[in-house]
């Protein structure tokens, strides 16, 4: 061990200080867990049989721990970092009987011990348990700490940034350290592993930076090619080139089988007919088991079934065969495959770069081979997808949809239904009469309003009837005066005057009956029982009226009608006599029945479409019911199928299509 390689604070070999349980703090003086002083401080002599026999295993301690540092410091493997970091740290914890470091791929595992203290390959089934206890809970673990917190089993996960990579276990003795403080001395020996973990981590993501690097370059060779033939051409040439192989070959599934697309420094096969079958039949062993294979493999690689390669090997004389899966869109649909000398065979750095080489370039090349086929091709692959989809293990869901359609289309094309025209509909009075002004005037009261039932000769409304009633003052004077005039004029005999006189009377008389008619028309009254579907004259009373202005509306609560609004593509299927049903937006649930008396002839337009007014008469209508309430009425026409019920909107705007667009 070098001075460089030697601890700060640790002196040179020969100048070990002596080594015990408790350690020494730099000014010599024994800590809280050593023994007793080896020298009295008054006398500065031994003062114990134990001090000799200490001071004659000082050396034998120090060069245990002097090799343990160096081990530790110049491991050449992790697994040797490992096992000398689990010495030193069983070394600083009193009582230490043994220990286990069991690391694993996070998270995920398998979890194995990979350094064991003292050095046997057996360890304890309690240590285990703690270990396995400590990974599941992912926190430090203590079994079987007596009393005092000595003694038993304890385990610290090795956490990294939320992931678990293992765990440390030990075992202590009776008279050990106590847990508490073992766990502790654990923790901060742990910042050793995690450095490690770190260091290999980074050597691992470099290496994948590196090999995705290379793994671009033929990802552009592949794209620079417009045909899907050149692409792999280009890129068996490429990998053949730079990867040292004496060739390499790309084969694509089809009808269950791989066959090979290109040869590297070849464009075509000829005679080599033997070796694309063999080379085929490699490629299917591959995408059989779904995995990379290696012949000759090496000592460490795990089992893989090498029947077909081992053929290819010995019938073409090849030295060492490669065989990469391809894999898009969660499917194998191809393989490549390399050959190379027997003195250069695949190392393991060069797999995993052929590795990510497929992993980039199979999407690419399934694309490139999906749009590079005839279209009548293409067709017929996604109907023939789209039927294994619906036939084969999986897709529960489009196989329920395809059903239910399917079972939707039969009952529509096998089974009849009533046809019905749907309209928005509306309910009115079978007789609704207008009450309006019979002259000029002003409103004086009031006494209902819209929505309310009268009855026949009930007053609504009266006017002020002021000024006709001094109208009818004057004329009833005028004629008193003619009558004075009159009976003068027959005691003086004047014939002709009494003549023009009783003409007079007469006009008064005229006018006096037109002004009580006028006075009788003040009182505003129903002309039959019924309800007012609109008037309000609270707010009016005191301003004038025209005469012919519209006052009031009443309908009768005993007889109604339905108006509906047919839409113009509906109206020829309707006739007199058809009956239907009206359902009414203030009581959905129950129907209202009518039938059909009268089609206006003339169209209308509301809301941006037109419309035929359809009139109907109710059968009978609840109590509830009022006039203008709304609704949608449907009328029954006949029996058809359900299919064409369904499709006739849009036959009839496809005929009106082909009409307009026909030659």
């Amino acid at each position: 061990m070098s001075d460089q390689d030697t601890p700060r604070n640790m002196p040179e070999t020969g100048a070990f200080m002596s080594v015990r349980k408790g350690g020494q703090n730099p000014d010599g003086e024994a800590d809280g867990d050593t023994r007793k002083s080896r020298i009295t401080p008054q006398k500065g002599i031994v003062s114990t049989k134990a001090a000799k026999t200490e001071r004659a295993s000082e050396p034998r301690v120090a060069v245990l721990e002097h090799t343990l540092w160096a081990q530790f410091l110049n491991a050449s493997s992790g697994e040797g970092f490992v096992r000398a970091w689990l010495g030193l740290q069983c070394r600083n914890i009193t009582g230490a009987t043994a220990a286990v470091v069991v690391l694993g791929e996070p998270e995920v595992g398998p979890f194995t011990p990979v350094a064991t203290w003292p050095g046997t390959d057996d360890v304890s089934n309690a240590l285990m348990q703690a270990a396995n206890e400590a990974l599941s809970k992912k926190q430090s673990v203590v079994v079987g700490a007596a009393q005092g917190g000595s003694g038993g089993t304890l385990a610290l996960p090795l956490m990294l940034e939320d992931k678990i990579y293992g765990t440390v276990a030990v075992t202590l003795g009776s008279n050990s350290m106590a847990a508490a403080d073992a766990l502790h001395q654990l923790r901060w020996g742990t910042g050793w592993l995690e450095a490690l973990l770190r260091r290999e981590q980074g050597a691992e993501d470099s290496a994948l930076h590196a090999r995705t690097l290379k793994a671009l370059d033929f990802v552009a060779v592949a794209l620079e090619q417009r045909r899907f033939s050149d692409a792999c051409s280009a890129l068996v040439t490429e990998l053949a080139s730079r990867l040292g192989c004496e060739q390499v070959a790309l084969g694509f599934l089809k009808r269950k089988r791989i066959r090979v697309a290109a040869l590297s420094h070849t464009s075509g096969f000829g005679s080599r007919m033997n070796l694309v079958r063999d080379i085929g039949l490699a490629m299917d062993e591959a995408l059989d088991q779904e995995d990379v294979i290696l012949y000759p493999a090496p000592e460490a690689w795990d089992y893989r079934i090498t029947r077909m390669h081992k053929d290819l090997y010995h019938a073409h004389m090849a030295g060492s065969i490669l065989t990469v899966p391809l894999r898009a869109e969660g499917e194998m649909f191809g393989a490549l495959t390399m050959e190379r000398p027997a003195d250069e065979p695949f190392d393991q750095e060069t797999v995993e770069l052929c590795d990510v080489i497929a992993s980039l370039i199979a999407p690419i090349l399934n694309e490139q081979r999906k749009n590079d086929r005839w279209l009548i091709t293409k067709i017929f692959d996604t109907i023939g997808r789209q039927i294994v989809a619906l036939l084969g293990p999986r897709y529960f869901w489009r196989k329920l949809i395809t059903i239910g359609l399917a079972a939707v289309i039969y009952l529509g094309a096998t089974t009849e239904g009533t046809f019905t025209v749907s309209a928005p509909s509306r309910v009115e009075g079978s007789v609704q009469r207008t009450i309006v002004a019979p002259f000029d005037g002003y409103i004086q009261t009031e006494t209902v309003r819209a929505g309310a039932q009268v009855g026949a000769e009930d007053v609504l409304a009266t006017l002020n009837d002021r000024d006709l009633r001094l109208e009818r003052l004057r004329w009833t004077t005028a004629r008193n005066q003619r009558l004075i005039e009159f009976d003068r004029a027959l005691a003086t005999g004047e014939r002709a005057e009494a003549n023009i006189i009783r003409s007079q009377i007469d006009q008064a008389d005229a006018q006096l009956a037109l002004l009580d008619e006028q006075l009788s028309r003040t009182l505003i009254k129903a002309p039959f029982e019924g309800i007012l579907v609109s008037g309000d004259l609270s707010q009016l009373v005191g301003t004038s009226v025209n005469r012919g202005q519209e006052l009031f509306k009443i309908a009768p609560l005993d007889s109604f009608r339905v108006l509906l609004e047919v839409d113009e593509t509906d109206v020829a299927q309707l006739d007199v006599g058809h009956e239907g049903q009206l359902r009414l937006s203030s009581s959905p649930d129950t129907p209202l029945f009518f039938t059909v008396q009268g089609i206006t002839p003339v169209a209308m337009q509301r809301d941006g479409r037109n419309y035929f007014r359809v009139e109907a008469e109710l059968d009978s209508a609840p109590d509830w019911v009022r006039p203008n309430m709304e609704g949608i009425g449907r009328v029954a026409i006949d029996e058809r199928l359900i299919v064409s019920i369904w499709t006739r909107r849009l036959v009839n705007w496809a005929k009106m299509v082909a009409w307009r667009w026909s030659p």
